[in-house]
């Protein structure tokens, strides 16, 4: 897997990971500890409202900074990025299509039936459902869905996505094109 990327290549698909947006809820912290203040009778104290806007909008700059550079798509002509990890889309051999069992009901049903199966309660599981995750994380992150990827060598691997048909269908397509 290599860790650079050409400049300037346009992205065909892309996603950013986490919004900004959250990053109002240190000012929303802030006024709702100013108004619990008035309806305690204690009149404006600048200093609880502000430490609580400094505190939450801080923590809150560092998760999504985290999430910005971890929990990105980026998939260019050439190369396909998740998170940190890019790899060169040639590597690719096939993307296959959406499973009939997920890893998600599997454990469901495990849990529900309060024992561990080796595979979910409706059938197996494909073979790279259970292959490596792209990027540094773990696993495929929250919110996101495993598109499953076959590369060159026999390797399967998880890339991911919010729009998992989106990235599947630029795939395919970029797959397909350099084929005769």
């Amino acid at each position: 897997m290599d860790d650079s990327e050409p400049q300037g290549a346009a992205p065909v698909y892309s996603e950013a990971g986490a919004s900004w947006y959250w990053l109002l809820a240190g000012p929303v912290a802030g006024l709702a500890m100013t108004f619990v203040q008035f309806r305690a009778g204690m009149g404006f104290q600048p200093f609880v409202p502000a430490l609580f806007l400094v505190l939450v909008s801080g923590m809150l700059a560092l998760q999504i900074k985290a999430g910005r550079i971890h929990t990105s798509v980026e998939l260019t002509d050439t190369s396909l990025r998740e998170g940190t990890e890019v790899m060169p889309v040639d590597e690719i051999v096939a993307v296959y299509p959406e499973p009939e069992n997920t890893v998600k009901a599997a454990g469901l049903m495990e849990k529900w039936q309060g024992r561990t199966l080796g595979v979910n309660a409706t059938g197996p599981l494909e073979q790279w459902q259970t292959a490596r995750t792209l990027g540094e994380l773990s696993g495929v992150p929250r919110g996101r869905t495993p598109v499953g990827l076959r590369l060159t060598g026999g390797r399967f691997v998880q890339a991911w996505a919010r729009h998992p048909d989106a990235l599947r269908a630029e795939l395919t397509r970029l797959v397909e094109s350099r084929q005769p």
